[in-house]
């Protein structure tokens, strides 16, 4: 398989995105960003969205979370910046220019950690994820959703075929689960706790990690 993406090509390609992102991709992406949602809902709290793009998930949230995005791209984040302005997302505390790669927050900032379709095109997946696991507090946890490689049969003959066209676009179609499981299991911190196909196609996968919770030393 070819390697990992260039930054400067993602943020080339996510620039030209910008203006028609929300059209063509909101539909196609609507179930993944529901179910990272509803996850990351469940934990509540303080709540960070790693590429999170033009806002398009702002309704997917609601006002039992506080949200902050962060992105590489500046036209995204315009698109971003001007819902807020409308005040229909009084729970998004800011959305920040920023590299995933080197998250500008203390350890242990947020009770929740999502990345919808990012880790996948991060020039670096291991060390993002290792950043997301930095700032989300123990006992929380990091959300993922992604079409992932399916690594083996016709469907893994095709993503290969077509990664070579897709990847100017700024997608990677052929990145495998075995390197997010890989990480974990480098992470005596990281506990997998959630793999799911979601319906209705099982285009995309919902994974999440949790961060271990934090151990009192009780004196003897």
């Amino acid at each position: 398989m070819a390697g990992d993406l260039d930054s400067n090509l993602v943020q080339t390609a996510y620039a030209r995105w910008a203006p028609i992102y929300d059209a063509v991709c909101g539909p196609v992406m609507l179930q993944g960003r529901r179910a990272a949602a509803s996850a990351a809902r469940a934990i509540g709290g303080r709540i960070l969205e790693v590429g999170v793009g033009t806002g398009l998930s702002f309704d997917d949230y609601d006002a039992t979370t506080e949200i902050t995005g962060i992105d590489l791209s500046a036209p995204m984040l315009a698109k971003a910046r001007a819902k807020m302005a409308s005040g229909r997302y009084p729970f998004v505390h800011d959305v920040l220019r920023m590299d995933a790669h080197d998250l500008a927050f203390a350890d242990a900032s947020f009770d929740c950690v999502v990345a919808q379709f990012v880790i996948t095109l991060v020039e670096n997946p291991e060390r993002v994820l290792s950043e997301c696991h930095r700032v989300v507090k123990p006992g929380g946890r990091i959300v993922l959703v992604n079409h992932l490689y399916s690594e083996r049969g016709m469907a893994a003959a095709f993503e290969r075929w077509v990664a070579r066209a897709a990847r100017p676009l700024g997608l990677r179609p052929e990145f495998p689960f075995a390197r997010l499981q890989a990480w974990a299991n480098a992470n005596a911190q990281a506990t997998l706790v959630e793999r799911r196909r979601l319906l209705p196609f099982g285009v995309y996968t919902l994974v999440c990690f949790e961060r271990a919770a934090e151990t009192r030393q009780v004196a003897a």
